[in-house]
C-alpha cells in the first residue's frame, strides 16, 4: 500500500530547519520499517490520489492561508475514498478554533475565550474589563504559527484596535486574556499517538517575546509528568481525538488548574526527536490504525 505523508509547498513563510528535520527523519524511519511512503504536497494538482489509499497529515503548514482550497481537498479525498489520518471529519472540526466552545460545553477547561464574527467591530477596552486583565491575546479563528496574533496592552489599544477591526472584515477572531503563567512557567504540550500518551514537554518563549513556537525563538524542555497530569490531558483526547494517529494537547496551569490553549490535530510539530522511542510509538499507532 502506498502512503502519502502530507506536507506543503514551501515558499519560505513557515520554514524552520526543525520542521524539515522532523518530516525527513520520520519519512526515513517509516521507509526503514518497510512502508511505501512518499512525501506529498497536499495541493499538488498533479497527484493522482487513487494511488494513495492512505494519507497522513504531517505538515500542511499553509492550510489556514488556503482554507477553502483545503476544505475542497478534504472533500476530494472523501470522494476518492482516501483514508486520512487524522480523520477528515476531525480535521474539518479542528481547523476553526470555535471548537474550543464545544470542548468547554463538555465540561473541560479552556482558556476563557470570546469569539468575534467576521465584519463585527470590537472595542478592546471592554475585554480588558471582562477578563479583568491588563493584557489580551487576539488571533484569527483559522490560523497557525502566530499569524496575525497580537498581544495587546492598555497602551496599545488605539493603534491595534484600528488594525484589528480591518482584519475582522475578512475573518473571525478569538479574544483571550494573556496568561502570565505562560511566560513564567511555559506552555505544556502532551503528545498522544492513537489515544495513548507518548511524551510531553514545556515550550518557553525567548526573553522579550510571548510566542513559544521554535520558529520564533522558543525553547523546548522535555518533561516527565506524573499520572495525574497525563490523565488531565487524556480527557481531551478521549472525547475529541478518537481514531487520531496523533494529538497534541497544549495548555498551561493557572492556580494548579490546567487550561487548554489548543487541541492540535492537523499540523503540529510532534517533537519526535526528544526521545528515540517516540518514533516507535508513532509507528505502532500507525500500524494499529491501518
Amino acid at each position: 500500500m502506498k502512503i502519502a505523508l502530507i506536507t506543503y509547498l514551501d515558499k519560505g513563510a513557515y520554514n524552520t530547519s526543525t520542521v524539515e528535520s522532523e518530516d525527513d527523519k520520520l519519512l526515513h524511519f517509516l521507509k526503514g520499517k518497510g512502508l511505501n511512503v512518499d512525501l506529498v504536497i497536499w495541493n499538488n494538482p498533479h497527484i493522482n490520489w487513487e494511488d494513495y489509499p492512505l494519507a497522513i497529515l504531517k505538515s500542511p503548514w499553509d492550510y489556514f492561508d488556503l482554507i477553502q482550497d483545503f476544505y475542497t481537498w478534504l472533500k476530494r479525498l472523501e470522494t476518492k475514498k482516501v483514508k486520512l489520518l487524522n480523520p477528515i471529519e476531525v480535521v474539518r472540526w479542528n481547523s476553526d478554533k470555535r471548537y474550543l466552545k464545544e470542548i468547554e460545553a463538555d465540561g473541560l477547561k479552556i482558556i476563557p475565550s470570546v469569539f468575534i464574527n467576521k465584519q463585527d467591530r470590537v472595542t478592546l477596552k471592554h475585554y480588558f474589563e471582562k477578563f479583568n486583565t491588563n493584557r489580551l491575546i487576539v488571533k484569527p479563528c483559522i490560523s497557525g504559527g502566530a499569524k496575525n496574533t497580537f498581544k495587546i496592552t492598555i497602551n496599545d489599544i488605539d493603534a491595534i484596535e484600528l488594525q484589528l477591526n480591518q482584519l475582522i472584515q475578512e475573518e473571525d477572531f478569538i479574544i483571550q486574556p494573556f496568561l502570565p503563567e505562560i511566560l513564567e512557567n511555559g506552555e505544556w504540550s502532551f503528545i498522544f499517538f492513537n489515544g495513548t500518551y507518548s511524551h510531553s514537554l514545556i515550550k518557553k518563549a525567548k526573553p522579550g517575546d510571548f510566542r513559544v513556537q521554535p520558529a520564533h525563538g522558543g525553547s523546548v524542555h522535555p518533561q516527565s509528568p506524573n499520572h495525574e497530569l497525563i490523565a488531565i490531558a487524556q480527557q481531551y483526547v478521549d472525547l475529541f481525538a478518537k481514531n487520531c494517529l496523533y494529538a497534541r494537547v497544549d495548555g498551561t496551569f493557572v492556580n494548579g488548574e490546567f487550561l487548554l490553549m489548543e487541541l492540535e490535530l492537523i499540523e503540529p510539530f510532534l517533537f519526535l526527536n526528544t526521545a528515540p522511542e517516540n518514533y516507535e510509538r508513532y509507528y505502532k499507532a500507525l500500524m494499529d490504525l491501518i
